[in-house]
Order: structure tokens, then C-alpha cells, then sequence
């Protein structure tokens, strides 16, 4: 297998990984209300109660929320159906650095600085909204973690081009 070959099937390896990740982290948004009734559940029969105490106040406290916002405010969640679509559609743009990652490298940078802009998004956000610190870390822990198969991506994207502009180069030259 040549090095190009090689290089193009990691790219695409990696690419689809964190496109099922994205994918799955946006289908997550749409069932939040039994989501959160279903982990509430399974945190209890962990005992998690006794061995994080804050973790439970929280996650009960945000079903709560979204109980009564499922029972009086139905509307208010179509903000997440919005959130979960995002993701998908998103997800659906890796299509174009999975068919041609030299031409559609700016797909992988434009994600690249998304996963940057979740720091300061939650960093402001999360307290203008009520939300623990120790949450906003977690949710900034997505922009850290989604940048580093992205970065892998982006660095196996540049060795590509180097190759493919390399034979090039020597028909100029000759």
C-alpha cells in the first residue's frame, strides 16, 4: 500500500470516528427529559447519592427542570431538537474532507476553532445560566477532546498534500 493510500484511509478512519461521536452527541439532545430520568435512576442504584452528593443535587435538580419544562414549556426544548440537529447536520459537512481532504481541509479547521469557541462559551455562559463549574469543565472537556482526532486529521490532511503536490513539482521541473 502506498504511503498516499495509507494516509488517506487513516485520514478517513479518524474522520468517520469523530463523525459517529458528533453524530451520537446530537441524537443525545433530542430524548433529554428520559435521558435524565433514566440516569437519575441509574446514579441511585450506584449509590451515587452517598459518594457524590453535588453530582446527584445536580442531576436531579436539572430533570426537575426539564419535567416542567416538558409539562408546561414543551417549547422550550425545541431548543434542543435545534442543538441535536446541528450536530447531524454537521456531522453530514465531514462528507467533504472524507471525499477529497486536500480541497475540503477548511471543513477540519472550521471545526478545529468550534472546539476553541466552546471554552469561552462556557466559561461565560455556564454562570450566566446557574451551572456548577465543575459542569462548565465537563462541558468544555468536548472542545479539548474534539480537537485532538481533528488535529490528527488536520496533520495527516498536510502530509497528504505534501505528496500529492510532490509529483507534481517534478513535472513543472522537468
Amino acid at each position: 500500500m502506498s504511503d498516499r493510500v495509507a494516509l488517506l484511509k487513516g485520514i478517513r478512519v479518524w474522520l468517520v470516528s469523530f463523525v459517529v461521536c458528533l453524530a451520537l452527541s446530537g441524537a443525545t439532545a433530542f430524548p433529554l427529559v428520559h435521558e435524565l430520568r433514566w440516569t437519575e435512576d441509574v446514579l441511585r442504584s450506584l449509590s451515587v447519592p452517598e459518594h457524590l452528593p453535588a453530582l446527584m443535587a445536580w442531576i436531579t435538580h436539572v430533570r426537575e427542570g426539564l419535567d416542567t419544562a416538558d409539562a408546561e414549556y414543551p417549547f422550550v426544548l425545541y431548543g434542543t431538537d435545534w442543538l441535536a440537529f446541528a450536530h447531524l447536520v454537521i456531522a453530514v459537512a465531514f462528507y467533504g474532507p472524507y471525499r477529497d481532504p486536500v480541497r475540503n481541509i477548511w471543513v477540519v479547521e472550521f471545526a478545529m476553532i468550534a472546539c476553541v469557541g466552546i471554552i469561552p462559551l462556557a466559561l461565560i455562559c455556564g454562570p450566566i445560566r446557574g451551572i456548577p463549574f465543575w459542569w462548565t469543565v465537563i462541558d468544555m472537556s468536548f472542545g479539548v477532546f474534539g480537537i485532538v482526532p481533528l488535529y490528527v486529521v488536520r496533520k495527516k490532511i498536510k502530509r497528504l498534500e505534501t505528496l500529492t503536490a510532490a509529483p507534481v513539482q517534478a513535472a513543472v521541473v522537468r
